[in-house]
């Protein structure tokens, strides 16, 4: 191939490029063959609730439309089998999809995250009877949303929210919870309880069901349209039935959850990736000690930006690696190989431990050094650059990363294995109730 053929073939990929004709596929090689087959039934949704995500955001305006448009194309139906209307994806597409899906607006994935959890453990029950009557329920487009963490003096050990038996004997649920991430759009609630022996265990209520009140009171500076506030339950009734002790429960939920919350930062971002190349492109104001007198062909600017996507592109390649890591735990899981089973669920706790050290930083600093770029303007509230900095500095203090680092060591230099589960409350009660 002569020079000028070279030189013609790089000239029309770079002007492709300019359009944008290959900037998706600069992320790297989808996680299976018929991904984009799967992808492009979901896109046209993505897109058009993209359009509406910062004002949503500027005015406090609840997605309730746009979760019934994810409900409407089935997107809370990945993970079931096709019999119940499903699209039997795997873990690494069900996560590439998230990281689309927070792309346009990172708080969908975030109030779906529990839905999709309890999904994964629905696959892979043993109860034949509960399995049914909970897929045919989604199936029909509901949804499962989050009541766990309780806030205030509750024990680490115990939860306050429990259910007892009424005098009809009826089963009945009493409580308060907080981080209730997702349940003001759910149809149903997996709460967090004290169960009658005293065990810990949780149990599915129905979100409008009398004495269920959900309240939208969170007031973290990011993330704020999840509806993470609170959740009171006063004598609501329950099926016993829907109780579920935590030992028939999914082993690798904390790993999964986790790996959720990663995924959602990965999108953060590549929206930021696109909204601060175009904003450099298009820029034409400039400082007269620049580098160039547009900032489009700053080299400085230019390596502001490269760090922001290649920080976003590496952690995706991580999220990825470890929903391969999950994919193969829930494998391990349908069988009948203890042993086998809870060695993948330390490796793939050990692969998210350090998949949120390391993402956690890389997007941090991206989302921080984005406004370097850009100049004071870029502070502008109207344009929300912000809110990637607010929404990953958020997501990023879920499951507390500084002893992320800590256990990771303590495996690799002592061999210690790492906790599948853990709580937050007060020691002091802890103690009290022990």
């Amino acid at each position: 191939m002569s020079s000028s053929e070279n030189d013609f073939i790089f000239d029309n990929l770079y002007v492709n490029t300019a359009q944008h004709s290959l900037i998706g596929q600069l992320w790297g090689q989808p996680p299976s063959s018929r991904y984009e087959e799967l992808a492009a039934h979901f896109r046209p949704t993505f897109q058009k609730i993209k359009q509406g995500t910062l004002h949503r955001e500027q005015h406090h305006i609840l997605p309730h439309e746009q979760i019934q448009w994810l409900k409407d194309v089935g997107f809370t139906r990945l993970r079931l089998p096709t019999a119940y209307q499903g699209f039997d994806a795997t873990i690494p597409e069900l996560f590439a999809l998230l990281v689309e899906l927070a792309e346009a607006d990172s708080n969908l994935p975030q109030i779906l995250r529990v839905h999709f959890g309890f999904s994964e453990d629905l696959l892979l029950s043993r109860n034949a009877e509960h399995q049914k009557k909970w897929l045919t329920r989604l199936s029909q487009g509901e949804t499962i949303g989050s009541g766990w963490s309780e806030g205030g003096k509750e024990a680490q050990g115990q939860f306050q929210t429990h259910i007892y038996k009424d005098e009809q004997g009826h089963l009945k649920l009493t409580g308060k919870k907080f981080y209730t991430t997702g349940s003001l759009y759910a149809d149903w609630i997996e709460v967090g309880i004290t169960d009658l022996n005293g065990e810990s265990a949780s149990v599915l209520v129905h979100r409008h069901a009398e004495g269920v009140e959900v309240i939208d009171d969170w007031n973290g500076f990011g993330q704020q349209l999840t509806a993470s506030g609170t959740a009171i339950f006063t004598a609501a009734a329950v099926d016993a039935d829907d109780v579920l002790p935590d030992h028939v429960r999914f082993k690798y939920g904390a790993a999964y959850y986790q790996l959720v919350q990663l995924a959602i930062i990965v999108g953060l971002g590549r929206a930021l990736t696109h909204q601060l190349s175009d904003a450099v492109h298009k820029r034409t104001r400039n400082y007269s000690h620049a580098n160039a007198a547009h900032i489009r062909d700053d080299a400085q600017i230019l390596q502001v930006v490269g760090k922001v996507r290649s920080a976003t592109y590496t952690s995706g390649v991580i999220v990825e690696k470890s929903a391969a890591a999950l994919q193969r735990t829930f494998l391990a899981g349908l069988d009948d190989d203890l042993q086998a089973e809870a060695e993948q669920n330390a490796i793939v706790e050990l692969e998210t431990a350090q998949a949120q050290i390391i993402i956690t930083d890389l997007l941090l600093h991206a989302s921080t050094i984005a406004f370097d770029a850009l100049g004071a303007s870029a502070t502008d509230k109207g344009i929300g650059l912000d809110r990637y900095w607010r929404n990953i500095r958020t997501l990023a203090s879920h499951n507390p990363r500084i002893y992320k680092d800590r256990i990771v060591g303590d495996f690799s230099v002592n061999g210690t294995l790492p906790p599948y589960q853990w709580r937050i409350g007060e020691v002091t009660a802890l103690n009290k109730a022990s």
